[in-house]
């Protein structure tokens, strides 16, 4: 990461970060209502449970491999955006997590000294 001096990280062009992180489930959810499709019938027709497609779409499970490539065979959204998307999603949660963060830069300390 550059750093300029007096300006924040965050603000420079190469290194934002949405606000709020974008779950692949949020996009799933828009592409559905564009189209018109309840989730229930599209859970029957992929072949997961119905509880397991709205806890994606209201952002409460983590998409998989499986599910991505499901989700690209009935919508025709790349599955390796799906997963980039929560790759994206997991890392934003991650570095928001204080407890993480000050962990993680204790960690950084101790390497700068090797």
């Amino acid at each position: 990461m550059i750093t300029v001096k007096g300006i924040d990280p965050k603000m420079i062009a190469n290194n934002l970060e949405p606000f709020e992180p974008t779950h692949p489930g949020d996009v799933i959810k828009e592409e559905i209502e564009y189209r018109g499709i309840s989730q229930k019938l599209l859970a029957e027709q992929i072949g997961i449970p119905y509880k397991n497609m709205n806890d994606i779409l209201n952002c409460r499970r983590p998409i998989t491999a499986n599910t991505a490539l499901l989700f690209e065979a009935a919508l025709g959204i790349p599955a390796h955006i799906l997963i980039g998307m929560q790759m994206d999603y997991n890392l934003q949660i991650a570095k928001s997590d204080k407890t993480f963060t000050e962990r993680l830069s204790k960690i950084r300390k101790i390497a700068a000294a090797l």
